[in-house]
């Protein structure tokens, strides 16, 4: 085993996950549920996870590239199954770039190279859902 990761129940529906890194965060469930919306969501933070892998590959060959963008952001969102155990069935990811005259290709190239090979969450997300990417340029 490679990663551990302690979560601890903190009272009613709160709990705490610490993280290879040291930093810690909190999980929690909506009014709904039980809980005080204190925390993240596990679900939602399985897409912020499937952005965050993408995003950092991404950033990083780009850097790589030496490409030029004023701004970046992923959009994730998803279809949730409505029989239990509930799970993502299908996912989108769509990349938005910002800047005066983009390398598109490049940009491509950076984010094909994430989808395709290096993203891990990406291709873990795979194994349940069908997942589908788009690029967004915005000059």
């Amino acid at each position: 085993m490679t990663d551990k990761v302690v979560t601890h129940w903190k009272g009613n529906m709160l709990f705490e996950a610490d993280n290879p890194s040291g930093k810690t965060m909190m999980i929690d469930a909506s009014a709904e549920h039980g809980g005080h919306n204190a925390g993240l969501r596990p679900k939602a933070m399985m897409l912020a996870s499937l952005a965050g892998c993408s995003g950092l590959d991404v950033i990083s060959i780009l850097k790589k590239m030496k490409v030029k963008i004023s701004d970046f952001r992923m959009d994730t969102s998803a279809n949730l199954t409505q029989e239990h155990p509930k799970y993502y069935d299908r996912v989108m990811v769509e990349y938005h770039f910002y800047g005066e005259d983009l390398q598109r290709e490049k940009i491509k190239k950076a984010v094909d190279l994430s989808i395709e090979k290096y993203c891990g969450v990406m291709e873990m997300f795979r194994q349940f859902a069908k997942v589908e990417t788009k690029i967004i340029y915005h000059e």
